[in-house]
């Protein structure tokens, strides 16, 4: 399986990881994985965005971020039991919402981490188990990296 480790990631591993944390307010913060197919694999999933452009860095922080359809009423809640593990909602609405999510509204729940196969596929259940508990559905996943260091 590719890393995506290209010249540049080469070059900062030498230098050292960024002291900083990931902004996840940085407005250049792009799409660089996702997936919205219950079936696929993260490991799948992450393997193409490493050769995709803008390419998926493994090395670096990414914004991870959980797209979620839950009950109006269920959403504090979701976010109250998300925060214990360093998620926060990034954003509400009804749109993306499945015709079975009646009254549903769309719940974007994000956190900053170094994103691999292994943690993805447990955020990825966790989250599934957090909807269904909560009345909703976990719709699908995506991460963002800063566009200078996914290009």
């Amino acid at each position: 399986m590719s890393t995506g480790k290209g010249l540049r990631g080469w070059l900062r591993s030498l230098v050292g990881r960024r002291s900083e944390p990931l902004d996840a307010n940085r407005a250049d913060l792009v799409v660089v994985v996702s997936s919205f197919d219950d079936a696929e694999a993260c490991s799948t999933a992450l393997e193409r965005a490493a050769e995709a452009t803008p390419a998926w860095q493994a090395e670096d922080e990414a914004v991870l971020r959980h797209h979620l359809a839950l009950p109006a009423d269920r959403v504090d809640r979701a976010a109250e039991l998300a925060g214990q593990d360093g998620y926060v909602v990034a954003g509400t609405g009804d749109g993306n919402v499945p015709p079975a999510a009646v009254d549903g509204v769309s719940v974007i729940l994000q956190r900053v981490q170094v994103l691999d196969a292994l943690h993805c596929a447990q955020e990825k259940s966790r989250m599934a188990s957090l909807a269904q508990r909560l009345g909703g559905t976990a719709l699908g996943w995506d991460a963002l990296q800063p566009q200078d260091s996914a290009g």
